[in-house]
């Protein structure tokens, strides 16, 4: 495992032109991509940047020292989360050592709420700042973790606009910094584009499948939506699907397309899911951050979930509103379809994608008042993230 650099900065008199040693823990797909995007701001102010942690593929070609790989915490459910615990704890207590050990100036914890809260706490109570990037969602599911989130970090970055003053009622201080994907994704994508970069044609009907990025993810909903696009291609023989799949998880993505007898009328490609959300005309999707995605690309979406039973019961307990979908949260409205564990059946995705695929055909004004609502959602995200957020760090440091 790469060492921390033992040489460090002075904590409190970081500034423009020292070198800060910050560490990060991101805990999966979402959260790498998020954290790619701050190192960026990260790397235009320091530009000589050390920083090292948990991370994945769009941290390393930045320059990040992974010292473990982020699918290794990419865990969701509570049953699901009990089959890995003594893996995450023992990667957890060695990366507590670690950083006691070889001190950094600020540790950030991207989302990953459960892994890193504890883990900042710790931190914290040594006297190094910690940072939350990515507020745990108390307005929408346990609210008990608010005394947590205190206790555990001296400064939340919250990438929707309601969250500070929210968090500030709690006695934690936050910054608004807006969603870093408000700002890569652009306002009108080109989707003739992204389907000349698929290999699809500018008249194509197209379906774009995002079972999830996680391995339970893949084994709970994956077949389940493969069943579902048979059923639309059965009404649609000419639609084309398009399924975007992380390496690590292709061959189980590849087995579920089999299993449904869909494999040889899909087309899967290695990542590139922003080009599959630009060029399709609709998305059958996981919920998640990928569905915040699929609305900034301002495309037509049913939103789907399914996990283990008794994980599903306790969640569902800790819920606080009626939506679980982003774009319906944010919204604030069932702008689009929620089909969640066992409501999640392939005729039910199937019939609400046709639904989605007869509007684009017969009733496009319902498509483009949709449209119309993400583009107003997009407007209010868009900030610029990196600089906000590097500034917030850049206070810490001085502190």
């Amino acid at each position: 495992m790469p060492q921390a650099p033992s040489s460090l900065p002075v904590r409190g008199v970081v500034g423009p032109t020292t070198t800060p040693f910050l560490a990060l823990v991101a805990g999966e797909t979402s959260g790498d991509l998020l954290a790619g995007l701050l190192l960026d701001g990260f790397q235009a102010r320091w530009p000589d940047l050390r920083a090292g942690g948990i991370g994945g593929a769009q941290m390393t070609r930045r320059g990040f020292g992974a010292w473990w790989p982020s699918e290794k915490l990419a865990v969701r459910g509570y049953v699901e989360v009990l089959r890995h615990y003594r893996e995450i704890v023992g990667i957890r207590t060695q990366l507590r050592q670690k950083l006691l050990a070889d001190r950094p100036d600020v540790f950030i914890g991207v989302d990953a709420p459960d892994f890193n809260l504890d883990l900042e706490a710790d931190l914290k109570a040594a006297g190094i700042p910690t940072v939350h990037f990515v507020s745990p969602a108390v307005w929408a599911w346990r609210a008990d973790r608010v005394d947590k989130i205190r206790r555990s970090v001296d400064h939340v970055l919250c990438i929707f606009p309601f969250e500070p003053a929210l968090l500030a009622q709690h006695g934690i201080a936050a910054t608004y910094v807006g969603h870093p994907l408000a700002g890569v994704i652009p306002m009108q994508a080109d989707q003739a584009a992204a389907r000349q970069q698929l290999g699809l044609q500018a008249d194509d009907l197209v379906l774009a499948l995002l079972p999830g990025s996680r391995h339970s993810e893949i084994a709970y909903l994956a077949e389940r939506f493969f069943r579902a696009a048979a059923l639309v291609r059965r009404a649609h023989p000419a639609i084309k699907i398009i399924v975007p799949a992380i390496p690590a998880l292709r061959t189980q993505i590849e087995q579920a397309a089999q299993a449904a007898g869909m494999l040889a009328h899909v087309q899967i490609v290695s990542g590139q899911s922003h080009a599959a959300l630009a060029a399709c005309d609709v998305t059958l999707i996981a919920s998640g951050t990928a569905t915040l995605e699929a609305a900034l690309y301002k495309r037509p979406m049913v939103i789907a979930y399914n996990m283990n039973w008794l994980s599903w019961q306790i969640m569902r307990r800790k819920k606080l509103q009626p939506w679980v979908g982003l774009p319906n949260i944010l919204c604030r409205d069932f702008v689009v379809p929620e089909l969640l564990q066992d409501a999640a059946t392939p005729q039910a995705l199937a019939d609400a994608v046709l639904h989605w695929v007869d509007a684009k055909i017969f009733a496009p004004e319902k498509v483009r008042v949709l449209e119309q609502r993400f583009t107003k959602l997009h407007e209010e995200l868009q900030r610029d993230t990196a600089k906000i957020a590097t500034d917030a760090i850049q206070n810490i440091l001085a502190g």
